[in-house]
């Protein structure tokens, strides 16, 4: 008939083992053919966390070689935009030796006195706060009878 004896051609003898034995030493040209996904991940891929934690901050030493190359200088100011060389923070590591108008994102306590310091002045953005200013009951019962509400 061919085969010989039953074994030898339909039984786990013939495929290399039982189940997925042999995925790594004598089936490996298999898999790589047939399942490429077999292993899990792709290695190439790095974490999506890492994008979001990657933060560029510069000390105060460094704002002369910044302004010389991305810097303007408008109605006798030198003025430099951190935010859009994408600079998250300015840090007061070092010394200020030119007199700057600088608009950024953050900026440390120490990196703002150092600024102030040499003339020049640090513009942060407005935070906006949800809360109203309180009002005392009588300054409200003032304001309405002054209205005319009663």
């Amino acid at each position: 008939m061919g085969w010989g004896q039953v074994g030898q051609h339909r039984s786990f003898g013939h495929k290399g083992g039982l189940g997925r034995s042999g995925h790594l030493k004598h089936l490996a040209s298999t898999v790589i053919k047939e399942d490429q996904d077999h292993f899990g991940h792709e290695s190439t891929h790095r974490p999506v966390s890492v994008s979001i934690i990657t933060k560029k901050w510069i000390n105060v030493r460094d704002l002369d070689d910044l302004f010389i190359k991305f810097g303007k200088s408008e109605n006798s100011k030198n003025v430099l935009d951190l935010t859009g060389l994408e600079i998250d923070k300015l840090l007061g590591g070092g010394d200020v030796n030119n007199a700057y108008n600088i608009i950024v994102e953050r900026a440390s306590s120490a990196a703002q006195e150092k600024v102030k310091k040499s003339g020049g002045e640090v513009t942060l953005p407005v935070e906006k706060t949800d809360k109203k200013p309180e009002v005392s009951t009588e300054e409200a019962k003032n304001e309405d009878v002054e209205k005319n509400n009663g």
